[in-house]
């Protein structure tokens, strides 16, 4: 029970979990992660406070002792606890899986389709498509090394 507890405190990284409908998507330690929450982004380190987040759409990066990962996540729920961070996607794509010059095109057309938006249906339809079309073209873009 003491050495447990030992464990605890000297534990050096983050466990996190990361599950889709579809899959468990990522599981691994990771120095950092940085979320896309509904209120901006959120970093977590070691020994955070405990906290469940709603997650948006948007750009979420990991940080290994090697480098920086990024994910496109399209909303859900995170779980920060004893230095362990659960997230519950609706979807997630990693940067590698992401065409980048498809997910600049979408982003493009995204955008377009925004500005012409009109009625409130349209506009919250084009709102979500943009935001999914950027989340994916930015982690095609991040390039962070340690």
């Amino acid at each position: 029970m003491l050495l447990s507890f030992f464990y605890k405190i000297i534990q050096m990284s983050l466990q996190i979990s990361i599950l889709t409908p579809e899959r468990p998507f990522w599981n691994g330690q990771a120095e950092e992660i940085i979320l896309p929450t509904e209120t901006g982004e959120m970093g977590v380190l070691k020994n955070h406070a405990p906290i469940i987040t709603g997650l948006d759409v948007g750009a979420m990066l990991i940080r290994t002792k090697e480098e920086w990962s990024s994910y496109a996540i399209m909303g859900g729920f995170a779980l920060v606890k004893q230095n362990q961070v659960t997230i519950l996607a609706n979807e997630a794509q990693s940067s590698e899986s992401i065409d980048a010059e498809e997910a600049k095109t979408a982003f493009e057309t995204a955008k377009t389709n925004l500005e012409k938006a009109e009625g409130v249906k349209e506009k919250v339809e084009a709102n979500f498509a943009y935001k999914r079309a950027k989340a994916r073209f930015q982690v095609v873009k991040v390039v962070k090394k340690i």
